[in-house]
């Protein structure tokens, strides 16, 4: 479906006559959001155009149905919003993300694209409002206070039906490495000091863990998204909606998305508060933490070669550096970290714009949908890139990790429950003094047998639960 610009028509709004591209599905309305909002040059992501497709399309059937709308205009509503819904129309979504407060320019962008497809389905000619009207026959019963809401859930449930598969390769990513890597033994480290001995493959297992626990978290609070204020209208009284269409709309959209939608408990709270976004892109930020924390790990065990830690290795992707030859950088950790920064800006923001509502309405609705559905965006590819790019690849310095697990002090701290805290401290201040390891110290002073020695401070039984034997009197 081109759109030729070569000539305009001109259309009428409240405001007065107007000039649009002659070729184009949106109309008046548009053509001044365009004018007004010149911002970011950013555009709505293709799920919320998807999203508000899908929701006039149940809308349209819905108010065929009840009679509303007469059958013929409702289904060529239909049929133009499924094209919508397929993106077969994405470039004439042409508001900037920044717009005016509770989405009114691209709502009615989204209004008057499907009129005008909707004209051209049954033989009119685009701006012809006499065949379909925006406001009173693809807005029936509609308002963007009721639909904008609406349609950002769906946009959400969509997107992070796409996210789950990405986060989850990530997890099985470094639960494979985890296997893999179970069998060495390393030095642990709390507050960037040695620790008692850990194996590789449980600092990596426990990092699937974690994302495991994070998109849990997500899914949860992604479930109140599914309860919808539409049906409100205005101010949430439902003025000029059938008294059935809420529920007989959340019963299609249910039907479209695969998932339970359901019309909200009280359709004035629905509209007044946006808490579940508030909720989503919370537990979106609480991964973004933790991806922080574990890009960063990742920096710190494969720092070097020979200067840090140096205990694995990431996949080398690229040169790093214009002027050192042969310096390879941890990219992908790098990128992790600063997408990751991202989500917590975007996080930032939506919280400030769920705050801000005012009375009957939030009228920040634009800037929470942009965010929360960049965050995802952004962290589903992220995910993906980083799992097949570089966890998959790692490869780990055995030889290095276990020097350091065979050698770090605190190995000592198995001693404790054998000859006490107290003396099992003066042999690693002796050991730091003179630089001899702990059992050489341990036997030079006596305290207990080789034989004792070796199965007491074997490092790998270390990194599992359980007591050493009490020794044995003489």
């Amino acid at each position: 479906m081109p759109t030729s610009i070569a000539s305009t028509r001109i259309e009428k709004d409240s405001l007065g006559e107007i000039a649009v591209p002659a070729g184009a599905y949106y109309g008046a309305q548009t053509a001044r959001a365009v004018a007004n909002y010149p911002i970011s040059g950013l555009r709505a992501h293709p799920a919320l155009i998807r999203a508000y497709g899908l929701l006039k399309l149940a809308c349209a059937e819905a108010n065929v149905e009840l009679k509303m709308i007469p059958a013929k205009i409702g289904k060529a509503i239909a049929k133009a919003s499924r094209d919508v819904a397929d993106g077969k129309l994405n470039d004439q979504f042409v508001v900037d993300v920044y717009q005016a407060g509770a989405g009114v320019s691209f709502h009615m962008n989204t209004n008057e694209v499907i009129a005008n497809r909707a004209i051209e389905i049954l033989g009119g000619q685009k701006g012809d409002y006499s065949v379909v009207h925006p406001n009173d026959h693809v807005n029936f019963g509609q308002s963007t206070n009721d639909t904008f809401p609406t349609a950002m859930r769906l946009a959400v449930i969509l997107l992070l039906k796409e996210f789950y598969p990405a986060l989850a390769e990530l997890e099985a990513a470094f639960a494979r490495k985890g296997e893999e890597f179970d069998d060495i033994v390393k030095s642990g480290r709390t507050h960037l000091q040695d620790a008692v001995p850990i194996r590789l493959g449980q600092e990596l297992t426990a990092y699937a863990v974690t994302l495991h626990d994070a998109q849990e978290q997500i899914e949860s609070n992604a479930d109140t998204l599914t309860h919808l204020g539409l049906g409100g209208s205005a101010v949430g009284t439902g003025l000029n909606a059938h008294p059935k269409f809420p529920k007989l709309v959340a019963q299609k959209l249910s039907k479209l998305l695969g998932s339970k939608m359901q019309v909200a408990p009280d359709l004035r709270a629905a509209m007044q508060s946006q808490l579940p976004m508030a909720a989503v892109s919370g537990a979106l930020r609480n991964l973004a933490l933790e991806l922080i924390r574990i890009a960063n790990d990742l920096r710190l065990l494969s720092s070097g070669p020979y200067t840090g830690m140096g205990e694995i290795v990431l996949p080398a992707l690229q040169p790093g550096s214009s002027i050192m030859p042969g310096k390879v950088n941890p990219v992908m950790g790098e990128l992790l970290d600063m997408v990751a920064f991202q989500v917590v800006g975007c996080d930032t923001v939506v919280a400030l714009a769920v705050q801000a509502g005012q009375l009957e309405l939030n009228v920040m609705m634009p800037a929470m949908a942009w965010n929360v559905l960049h965050a995802i965006e952004i962290l589903k590819n992220t995910c993906r890139v980083v799992a097949e790019k570089c966890v998959l690849g790692i490869t780990a310095n055995r030889e290095t990790c276990e020097r350091y697990g065979y050698r770090t002090p605190s190995i000592a701290t198995a001693l404790n429950p054998v000859i006490g805290y107290a003396r099992a401290a003066e042999i690693v201040k002796k050991s730091l003094k003179t630089g001899k390891s702990i059992p050489e110290i341990s036997l030079e002073d006596n305290v207990l047998t080789k034989a004792e020695l070796d199965h007491i401070l074997d490092p790998r039984r270390m990194t599992e639960p359980g007591l050493p034997p009490k020794r044995k009197k003489s």
